[in-house]
């Protein structure tokens, strides 16, 4: 044990059960204030990302709260954070976050306050890539003599190094014989990258070498395989430690000299730029990290080094010139601009910003008493105590009821701006008995109109006893945000007809405020509107019957229009005091129309996968031409170009033309959604009223067409879809028990080459709804069964929540997830052709 302690100039704990290592840990000025003093920057495995800025406080006493200047849930863990200048268009610094399948960089910025609490910081994503490979940590540098910027290397786990030149993905190579990830450092002055192999010898990699080499395997993805050609990778130069590293460390405050610093299990090495020892230090204990830094006296190298016992000590070279006590065991150690501070932060989440000094810690063990214990007296003082805590628990318990605070939602939208009422009749921030109005706006995102008019409102606040409540409220925009009345069509292309079980009202009395806009009769019998996109919508009332149809030249258009006219209806006949009063759908449902839109989202997404092949294939191209006029033009012998330098440029062209019609069938296949999602609601919609299903079996076939909120490269709807409806008609719509017991493939999903075995699957769920069959959470159908968990054949517990919350946002979220990870195939799911 040390005579002297680390002395705390500033610490805190993070989080409750986070795990931290030593790639968690930077310190820079991440938000480039320019104020010379250095922020902490700290990441875990739970996904959390945190900034600090501290500031000196007092012994015994808790950091102030104003230290922590940022803190987000990135929903993935967190391997390794950095900061550098990662951005192409940019000289400030950035901050690069590595995840196992992605690589965000973001921007930290912060916003002056006008009141006491200064300034707000915000985290910015600027751009990121999706990683193929699992990454295990990651460098960064001038790859290539490159000056201003810096480029970043990932290893992932299966010994891939991938490269990229901020922006974009330049190319990858799999280190030779490779069999475990081991530290990984980039070495500016030799422009060489240095890592301990799992044969535990360090092995050094020229970039030169890298970016001109073939792989020695075979095990690289087929979309980079084009990207990789040249000669044999081979090291520039190895050295066998005889023992597996744990960190490796190229300092860069001396540019004349250059030193690598390995270390290992059990031993200290500083080697030379060609691998040469220049010294090794035996250790007597079991290192946890280093960091070596600069040294007042010259020629010399100070290191920083933490062991397993709670120890932090300081080297000159190989002689000790320091050691202190921390509190806990340092995994990642670095010296911010704070003063000389240095900056430690281990494995449970202890971060501490101390300093060397000589302030001995003394202990006395206390002096123990060796008197007798009277039991009588401690029972009776432990009543006391007993009674006590019960008379305050009641007592709070009768405050808290007392302060129950009760929510009143008023929610009124007027044209294109929303007004949100609160009434509370306790005590909150607004005071009691007060009422708080909160404007917002509401935007459209494109010329078409949306899928869905409802929106979420939630509002947190704190109960007079300090318990923290939350109050949700669910609300729809009105109708006439996305279109105006228009006089009515007679005749059009698409049309749908709803039945009632009552006597025809008149449109007067369901809209009252539009159809006197827009009836061309007197009685009430029609009225149509007209959406941004030119489309009309009309709704015609039977004279003589309980019929109303709906007909538009837009089959999803008549999304809106229809549940608008369901759910006025139901409202009007319940002011009535009708009670039995039905809406029905007599059918066919108008599954031809429906998949007209199916086609057309799926044409594009084809479309956008043909973009993103023809582009990489121009890119490695474009690539491969840079090269071979790159190795032009630094030889020595000049020689004719043969016109490389026109086909450079033709294929640039080609690339931008390329990356023009890619962003433009973006727009339009995120157009395309939006009316495949309508046309989605409009079905769900006419087969629950032809069917009469109830709330619960409308959610699962809800929750079955519509698992996603957007499509993805990876997971697209089709698909999605597919798996859905197989898994429902292998379960409650299955007519064997033969069927229910065939399993369900568990291989990834991917864009299916055409739809027709979707549409087959769509037309049989109908059909099986039509002839009896009712969608249930259990595999028995028609059989009410209590929701069975995971692992049995059922829908996922996902479903089970969303019948539960009924949002939007954790149906789709969940249930997708789901899906993809544990029963989505791209093979046919069902195992056997379907009748």
């Amino acid at each position: 044990m040390s005579l002297f302690k680390a002395r705390d100039w500033w610490a805190t704990t993070l989080g409750n059960g986070e795990e931290f290592d030593q790639g968690c840990l930077c310190v820079a000025d991440v938000d480039n204030s320019g104020s010379g003093y250095d922020k902490i920057v700290v990441g875990s495995y739970m996904g959390m990302l945190r900034i600090f800025s501290p500031h000196p406080s007092k012994p015994g006493e808790p950091a102030e709260a104003d230290s922590q200047l940022l803190e987000v849930h990135l929903k993935e863990p967190v391997i390794q954070v950095e900061v550098g200048k990662f951005v192409s268009c940019s000289e400030l610094l950035h901050l690069a976050v590595l995840h196992p399948r992605r690589l965000s960089v973001y921007a930290v910025s912060g916003t002056s306050g006008n009141i006491e609490h200064g300034v707000q910081y915000q985290l910015r994503l600027v751009y990121e890539h999706n990683l193929q490979r699992a990454a295990c940590n990651m460098t960064y540098g001038p790859f290539g003599g490159v000056t201003g910027h810096h480029f970043i290397c990932i290893q992932s786990m299966d010994g891939m190094l991938m490269f990229f030149e901020q922006e974009s993905y330049a190319f990858g190579r799999f280190l030779p014989g490779f069999l475990l990830p081991g530290p990984l450092c980039y070495c500016a002055r030799t422009d060489t990258f240095i890592t301990v192999s799992s044969a535990r010898q360090v092995e050094c990699y020229r970039y030169e070498t890298l970016a001109v080499a073939t792989d020695a395997d075979t095990r690289q993805d087929s979309d980079q395989q084009s990207k990789i050609s040249g000669k044999r990778l081979q090291a520039d130069w190895t050295l066998v430690l005889g023992e597996q590293a744990i960190d490796i460390c190229v300092p860069t405050f001396s540019p004349s000299a250059c030193s690598i610093f390995v270390l290992g299990e059990r031993n200290l090495y500083c080697l030379k730029d060609n691998g040469q020892i220049r010294f090794m230090k035996k250790l007597e204990y079991n290192p946890s990290c280093f960091l070596p830094y600069a040294s007042i006296a010259e020629g010399t190298t100070n290191i920083l080094m933490g062991n397993h016992n709670n120890m932090l000590l300081v080297y000159q070279d190989v002689m000790l010139k320091w050691a202190a006590q921390l509190s806990n065991v340092p995994v990642a150690v670095r010296l911010a601009n704070l003063k000389g501070l240095v900056v430690t932060l281990s494995s449970e989440g202890h971060l501490q910003c101390s300093y060397m000094g000589t302030d001995p810690s003394f202990f006395t063990a206390p002096r123990v008493d060796a008197r007798e214990v009277n039991y009588d007296e401690v029972d009776t003082e432990m009543r006391t105590l007993q009674k006590i805590i019960r008379e305050a628990t009641r007592t709070q318990g009768r405050t808290e009821q007392r302060a129950g605070t009760k929510i009143f939602w008023i929610v009124c939208v007027r044209t294109q701006h929303g007004y949100v009422g609160l009434t509370a009749n306790a005590l909150l921030s607004a005071g009691a008995g007060s009422q708080v109005v909160v404007a917002f706006s509401a935007f459209l995102n494109g010329r078409y109109p949306p899928a869905d008019l409802g929106g979420d409102v939630a509002l947190s606040y704190s109960c007079p006893t300090g318990v923290p409540r939350v109050a949700q409220c669910r609300f729809t925009l009105p109708l006439r945000i996305v279109c105006c009345p228009s006089p009515p069509l007679k005749n059009s292309k698409y049309k749908i007809t709803l039945d009632t079980n009552k006597p025809p009202v008149s449109l007067h009395e369901v809209f009252p405020g539009t159809a006197t806009t827009t009836l061309s009769d007197k009685e009430g019998n029609a009225l149509a509107f007209q959406f941004i996109t030119g489309t009309r919508v009309s709704v015609m009332a039977s004279k003589t019957s309980q019929r109303y149809r709906i007909q538009s030249e837009s089959f999803e258009d008549i999304w809106l229009v229809a549940k608008e006219l369901v759910q006025r209806f139901e409202l009007h006949f319940a002011k009535m005091g009708v009670k039995d009063f039905r809406n029905s759908f007599a059918g066919p449902i108008p599954l031809s129309e429906y998949f007209e839109t199916v086609d057309h989202h799926f044409e594009l997404r084809v479309n956008a996968e043909k973009y993103q092949d023809l582009l990489s294939e121009r890119a490695v191209q474009f690539r491969a031409i840079q090269r071979r006029l790159l190795t032009r033009f630094k030889d020595k012998t000049p020689a004719p170009l043969q016109n490389l330098d026109t086909l450079m440029e033709g294929t640039y062209r080609q690339i931008i033309a390329l990356a023009d019609a890619a962003e433009e069938n973006r727009a339009i296949l995120h157009q395309a959604f939006a009316r495949l999602r309508s046309a989605t609601h409009l079905i769900i919609l006419l087969v629950s009223l032809w069917q009469g299903l109830s709330s619960d079996q409308t959610a699962i076939l809800e929750a079955t067409l519509l698992p996603l909120l957007q499509d993805t490269p990876q997971l697209g709807w089709e698909e999605s879809v597919d798996a859905a409806v197989s898994h429902l008609l292998r379960t409650c719509l299955s007519r064997s028990s033969k069927d229910q017991a065939t399993s369900l493939s568990t291989s990834q999903l991917s864009i299916p080459k055409d739809i027709t075995r979707l549409k087959k699957h769509i037309t049989l769920l109908c059909d099986r709804l039509g002839k009896g069959g009712r969608l249930s959470l259990s595999s028995e159908a028609n059989t009410p069964t209590p929701v069975m968990m995971p692992g049995a054949e059922c829908l996922p517990v996902a479903l089970v929540e969303y019948l539960h919350s009924g949002t939007l946002f954790k149906r789709m979220h969940c249930l997708g997830n789901h899906l993809q990870h544990n029963f989505f195939s791209s093979t046919d799911p069902l195992g056997a052709p379907l009748t």
